[in-house]
């Protein structure tokens, strides 16, 4: 069983056509994309005990709101230290650690669901699961750069898209598997999180099983590697370590973190925050498809921009981000008061396509930067700026909204703060991504990257 986990087993043969890659890297991205999708699960899980409305022994909304940040701060550490060990022995056998973890994950969660134990459903979906969406997340996006070497954007893209359309998939699953599961005495949650631990775990592993890499040395037809004049973009290879080193690694850092914080907070409260932005007018239900609507365009972003980017670069990509997502981030609040909710919608959605593809656009900019020999390890280090802002994003909608609310604020007003707060993370995002340049070739590895 081991042997067909290993690297060489999944060699693809001559000829094989690069473009069955793709469905093993969305059999991954799709299930553990799931995570956006979490808030659906929020209200409900202060509401254990109560059933109808929150009891005095129900958990508060803050508190579960750390489900999430503690799954996100595992799945920075696990991409940051799996990078390399991923590199070494390939994507099959990372993506079935991945989905026995993801998968396991519910299970446990389940248990503490089951026991009303908080730190149970910490340790399940926050630290297994977190575990394994950082390896799932890392593990087909080094292959997929491999079999793409022309468009490298794109190809991220492709591997990423998946993880920011789970959600569209995920959220009315999970409210229909709540309501086909609830009781008089049970809001159903704990069958539902069985239920979804075994769907993802069986389609994550399908994944495993198709998924190939190109032999040593291939490329595609016709193919010369890049001589490219953006400034930018190098053929020279920097290890991780040595990545660490150089104010480009941190400078991107700082770029992602900003970029995340400021969409990961609405991420993880995006259900319970259209309800009571508009309240009477966002059922439980349409805020599940509010989430499912924020997905598709984070899901299409990652897509759309990281193509976009192979012909933009990477650097003026991300202006954009940070340009336009100022823009919208301050215009929210004002759609909001107008009580237009499809407007406000369409805002989010252009907000998230965005966040999704900052995420897409990353694994490019780096391979650009540091080459593609160590991009693996690379990626899966600066992760770790997604575990930070897991925290810092829902942290400040969570904070900002009680402080509000404890001073008297309505609950359709309650987020404005954290709105103009998102936008000014924004602008200093900007700023970061404006330091960087080229790294200094006393960092390159002696040998420049082959075109893998």
């Amino acid at each position: 069983m081991t042997s067909f986990l290993d690297r060489e087993r999944t060699v693809a043969p001559a000829g094989y056509n690069r473009w069955l890659v793709p469905p093993a890297a969305l059999c991954i991205h799709l299930s553990i994309g799931e995570a956006y999708a979490f808030s659906v699960f929020n209200l409900p899980l202060t509401r254990l005990i109560g059933l109808g409305k929150p009891a005095a022994s129900d958990w508060s909304l803050t508190d579960i709101g750390w489900i999430f940040s503690v799954a996100i701060v595992f799945l920075g550490l696990s991409a940051a230290f799996g990078g390399a060990w991923l590199d070494r022995v390939g994507p099959r056998k990372a993506m079935t650690l991945a989905a026995l973890c993801f998968g396991g994950g519910f299970m446990v969660a389940a248990l503490g669901v089951s026991m009303h134990s908080l730190l149970i459903v910490f340790l399940g979906y926050g630290v297994l699961g977190g575990i394994g969406l950082g390896i799932g997340y890392i593990s087909p996006v080094r292959t997929l750069m491999t079999w793409f070497p022309d468009r490298p954007g794109m190809a991220t893209g492709l591997a990423i898209m998946g993880f920011g359309g789970g959600a569209m998939i995920a959220a009315p699953l999970s409210v229909l598997l709540m309501h086909h599961y609830a009781t008089a005495t049970s809001l159903g949650i704990v069958p539902t999180f069985v239920t979804l631990g075994v769907i993802y775990t069986v389609f994550m592993l399908f994944g495993a099983l198709i998924v190939r890499v190109p032999a040593a040395g291939w490329a595609p037809a016709g193919y010369v590697a890049s001589t490219s004049s953006q400034k930018l973009v190098t053929s020279q290879s920097v290890t991780a370590a040595q990545a660490m080193n150089t104010p480009q690694f941190f400078l991107i850092w700082f770029v992602l973190f900003l970029n995340v914080t400021a969409g990961i907070g609405v991420i993880s409260q995006a259900s319970p925050m259209i309800q009571e932005m508009f309240q009477g007018h966002v059922t439980a239900v349409t805020a599940a498809g509010f989430v499912g609507f924020l997905s598709l365009f984070n899901m299409g972003g990652r897509f759309f921009w990281a193509s976009l980017s192979d012909r933009l670069g990477r650097k003026p990509t991300y202006f954009v981000f940070f340009g336009l997502g100022i823009i919208l981030y301050i215009l929210v609040p004002h759609t909001a008061l107008l009580g237009s909710v499809s407007i406000t919608a369409l805002c989010f959605g252009v907000i998230l396509s965005m966040y999704g593809g900052g995420f897409a656009t990353l694994p490019a900019y780096l391979r650009d930067i540091f080459g593609l020999r160590h991009v693996g390890a690379i990626h899966g280090r600066t992760l770790t700026a997604w575990s930070a802002a897991g925290v810092m994003g829902p942290v400040l909608v969570d904070y900002i909204r009680q402080y509000q609310l404890n001073h008297g604020v309505p609950k359709a007003d309650a987020y404005t703060v954290t709105l103009y707060v998102m936008a000014g993370l924004l602008l200093i995002g900007g700023v970061c991504n404006a330091m960087i340049s080229p790294v200094d070739a006393r960092h390159h590895e002696a040998i420049a990257s082959p075109a893998e």
